[in-house]
């Protein structure tokens, strides 16, 4: 059986206890978690042949392409349409489906790579940060970049600084259209002063609110309004901007000096000089290193990983780390796993509906899921991937996910799943195996004396050692 830090390491901080973990994890707990805070590849999604965001804008074009020409389809002189309606339809709906099928792919790999990952903790990490940087495939534009924007943006920094995070995941193509930025144009831009064009505060707004200071870090809305005039310019090549940078890539990040709106910026009482795509960068990286940001950052990681309430010297703790290294990201992740209150035996978070699924499927070994099904099953818990209903991401707290609708839904997958599922051990042994000694006796004698074993397994799924981690 594992030892209780063992079973910590793998539910709490992990995604649930493979055979493999339980003797990955067993002799060194806090080792194993440790060695993949500074590994690179450890977050890597090691998948190939899924869409870059040169891809995915190529992929934008065309849909938006086919969008104008069903739209512009102009009558004929005897006044009949030169597209018939189903034709029209399926100039939209053809491309549109396109997009959504990329999406399902890097879908599926995540999935996939949840259930056989052996550096679980890491694959945690990318998911809490994919999150605290939401983009969702809530509209169009952003349904090919969801994908690209988490293998791109996030993984691949999650060994660097906050700041080179941030600026990575801001000037992405896929939060670029999300809050969008693409949109905002400088009144006194040199494109501004030849056609209407306003600016846009959606991406200044969520990044100081969201992403860094956080509400309450006493911003104003001039704040606001300053810091949007830094960010206009920051667009995506294309249509629009071809004219002006033609050996652009498609899709990729640049900035339109012929959009930025001239002028010093003050934001937060710092005066930031003209200096083109320089003043936004300016401002990010003092954001970066702003206390309120160190707190926001660190209430969120110690709210995510250990309680709804977090321990206050836990959050102390983070936010020290994270002053003293500048925002270095495997410092800070270095803290939370060597701090005593973030290894308290209480399970105090209930799982997310993608935390329980991922924990299921790996407690049985299932490593190769109906796609269309599971995707099927997270619309049917409330929590899809890539779609989160706001800039805000996913909630993070008990209350959001333990309705009766939404327990009652955790269940009838879990029988249906049990139904399906050979099961190599007796379901109490399993359990206890993943669990170790956070797996109650009574919840045990309650498994040992179902029915069935498939009974047994859906009493191990919603026993509430497996629900909390």
């Amino acid at each position: 059986m594992m030892t209780l830090e063992a079973s910590i390491a793998v539910n709490r901080f992990g995604l649930g206890a493979t055979t493999a973990d339980v003797a990955r994890a067993g002799s060194d707990p806090r080792g194993w978690l440790n060695d993949q805070i500074s590994n690179p590849s450890a977050f890597l999604l090691p998948v190939r042949n899924l869409p870059t965001s040169a891809q995915a804008g190529a992929s934008l074009t065309a849909y938006l392409a086919s969008r104008r020409q069903a739209r512009t389809a102009a009558p004929d002189p005897a006044g009949s349409p030169s597209m018939s309606e189903q034709a029209q339809m399926a100039a939209v709906v053809q491309p549109l489906r396109q997009l959504n099928q990329a999406a399902y792919r890097d879908v599926a790999a995540r999935v996939s790579h949840g259930l056989t990952t052996e550096t679980g903790f890491a694959e945690r990490l990318v998911y809490f940060w994919s999150n605290h940087f939401t983009v969702a495939a809530t509209k169009a534009q952003t349904i090919p970049f969801v994908g690209p924007f988490e293998r791109e943006a996030i993984r691949p920094h999650l060994t660097g600084s906050f700041a080179d995070l941030l600026i990575a995941a801001i000037q992405h193509p896929g939060m670029l259209l999300y809050l969008d930025q693409v949109q905002s144009t400088g009144p006194n831009s040199q494109i501004g002063q030849r056609r209407d064009g306003g600016l846009n505060e959606n991406l200044a707004r969520e990044i100081l609110e969201l992403h860094t200071v956080g509400v309450h870090a006493g911003y104003t809305q001039d704040d606001v309004i300053e810091f949007a005039r830094a960010l206009t310019g920051w667009v995506l090549a294309g249509e629009r901007t071809q004219r002006f940078m033609p050996q652009a890539e498609p899709g990729a990040f640049v900035f339109l000096a012929a959009m930025h709106e001239p002028g010093a910026r003050t934001v937060l009482g710092v005066r930031y000089p003209e200096g083109g795509v320089d003043q936004g960068l300016g401002i990010l990286r003092d954001l970066a290193r702003r206390p309120a940001t160190a707190r926001h950052v660190a209430t969120k990681l110690a709210r995510h990983f250990v309680a709804d309430t977090p321990p206050a010297e836990l959050v102390a703790h983070l936010e020290g780390v994270y002053l003293q290294t500048e925002g270095d990201l495997p410092s800070l992740h270095r803290a939370l796993v060597t701090h005593d209150a973030a290894w308290r035996p209480e399970q105090q978070k209930l799982k997310t509906p993608n935390e329980f699924l991922l924990s299921a499927m790996r407690l049985t070994g299932q490593t190769r899921p109906d796609s269309r099904a599971l995707l099927q099953t997270y619309q049917t818990l409330g929590q899809p991937p890539f779609r989160a209903p706001s800039p805000a991401g996913w909630p993070d707290d008990a209350a959001s996910w333990s309705g009766p609708d939404a327990l009652m839904k955790r269940i009838e997958w879990a029988q249906a799943y049990a139904e399906g599922v050979t099961l190599s051990q007796r379901p109490e042994d399993i359990a206890a195996a993943a669990l170790g000694s956070l797996f109650s006796d009574a919840s045990r004698q309650s498994v040992r004396r179902a029915e069935s074993p498939s009974q047994g397994l859906v009493l191990a799924l919603m026993s509430p050692e497996f629900q909390r981690r």
